[in-house]
C-alpha cells in the first residue's frame, strides 16, 4: 500500500519514572487512552456535521488511527502518527487528514481550557467528558504529560488538571435536543409533560400554552400518537437526556407512521456510497448476467 506516515502531535512523559526514555506499560495504557478520545472526538464531530448520515464514511476509523513508530529523549516523546494514502495527490492528503488533525486540536482545547481554568469549549462533545477525564489515571503526583499538536504550544496533563477535568464529569450539561416519545402524564397548570423514550427513560418537558394541544392530544391518544420534540435539554454526565427546557418544535406522529424528511440524502448516493466500500476484486466476482438471471443465482430455479 503505498503512502506515508504524518506526524500530528506529540506526547511528551515527564519525570524520574520516564528518564532514558522509557515507557513502562502505564504509560503504553495513557497512549489507548488517547488514541480512543482522539478518535471518539473525530467520530461526534463527524456526525454532528453529517446528522443525516448513519455510518462513518470508508476507512474513517483508518484515517484516525495514531501509531507509534519510535521513542525519542526529553524524557520520553512519543511522536503518534497517521498513516497516508496516495501520498502524491495532495488534495486527497488534506481531505484525510483533516479528521485527525480537528480531533487533536479539540484535545489540545480542552486539557489548555483546563490548565487555564477556563470553560470548556463550546463545540467540545461533553458527552465525552467522562472519556477524557481518564487520561493521564497512572500519573504520580511529579509526572507530566505534554500534549504537542504540530505547530501549537503544549498544554499539560497533570493528577491536578485531571482532577479539575473530574469536576465536570460530575455534573450534567445542555445541549441541542431532537427525541420521539410516548406522553403518559401532563400538568398543564404548571406546564410540565413527561415523554417516555421506552420503558426505563422518560424525559421532563415544559412547553408553552401555545403548545397545549399538541401535547393534550399525545396523552389523549397516546396509545396510538408519538411526540416529537426539537428544542434545548439537560443531559447526564453520562449523556442521558433529563429534561428539555426550551421547546422550540412539537410535532405529533402516528404510530408506525413513515414521515419525509426533505432533507435525507437521496437513495442513489446512499447506495452509492455503500457500493463504494465493496473491494473491486468482489465486483469482479458476480456473474455477468446477475441481471437477466437473478432468481437463477439467489433461488437456483433454471435459467430462461
Amino acid at each position: 500500500m503505498s503512502g506515508q506516515w504524518k506526524e500530528v502531535v506529540r506526547l511528551a512523559f515527564k519525570g524520574s519514572r520516564f528518564r532514558d526514555h522509557a515507557l513502562d506499560l502505564t504509560a503504553i495504557t495513557e497512549l489507548s487512552r488517547f488514541q480512543k478520545i482522539v478518535a471518539e472526538t473525530a467520530k461526534a464531530h463527524w456526525r454532528i456535521a453529517h446528522p443525516d448520515r448513519e455510518r462513518l464514511p470508508k476507512r474513517f476509523e483508518e484515517r484516525t488511527r495514531l501509531c507509534l513508530r519510535r521513542i525519542e529523549e526529553g524524557s520520553a516523546v512519543a511522536p503518534l502518527e497517521v498513516f497516508i494514502e496516495e501520498p502524491e495527490q495532495e488534495e486527497l492528503f488534506e481531505q484525510q487528514a483533516t479528521e485527525i488533525k480537528e480531533a487533536i486540536e479539540q484535545v489540545h482545547q480542552v486539557f489548555q481550557a483546563v490548565e487555564k481554568n477556563e470553560l470548556l469549549p463550546d463545540n467540545f462533545p461533553k458527552a465525552l467528558v467522562s472519556d477524557y477525564e481518564q487520561l493521564g489515571q497512572g500519573l504520580a503526583d511529579d509526572e507530566t504529560i505534554e500534549v504537542v499538536p504540530v505547530g501549537k504550544e503544549p498544554t499539560h496533563i497533570t493528577p491536578s488538571t485531571r482532577s479539575h477535568l473530574a469536576t465536570f464529569a460530575e455534573v450534567g450539561y445542555a445541549d441541542h435536543i431532537d427525541i420521539t416519545g410516548e406522553v403518559l402524564e401532563a400538568d398543564v397548570r404548571q406546564g410540565r409533560f413527561q415523554v417516555w423514550l421506552d420503558e426505563k427513560t422518560g424525559v421532563t418537558v415544559t412547553f408553552s400554552q401555545e403548545q397545549e394541544s399538541e401535547v393534550t392530544t399525545a396523552l389523549r391518544d397516546h396509545q396510538t400518537i408519538r411526540i416529537q420534540i426539537i428544542g434545548s435539554g439537560e443531559f447526564s454526565p453520562q449523556g442521558k437526556p433529563l429534561r428539555i427546557t426550551q421547546v422550540e418544535k412539537l410535532q405529533l406522529l402516528d404510530v408506525g407512521e413513515i414521515t419525509y424528511d426533505n432533507t435525507a440524502r437521496p437513495i442513489e448516493d446512499i447506495l452509492a456510497e455503500l457500493a463504494s466500500e465493496i473491494p473491486e476484486e468482489d465486483w469482479n466476482k458476480l456473474p455477468s448476467d446477475l441481471t437477466d438471471h437473478l432468481d437463477h443465482y439467489l433461488y437456483g430455479t433454471p435459467k430462461r
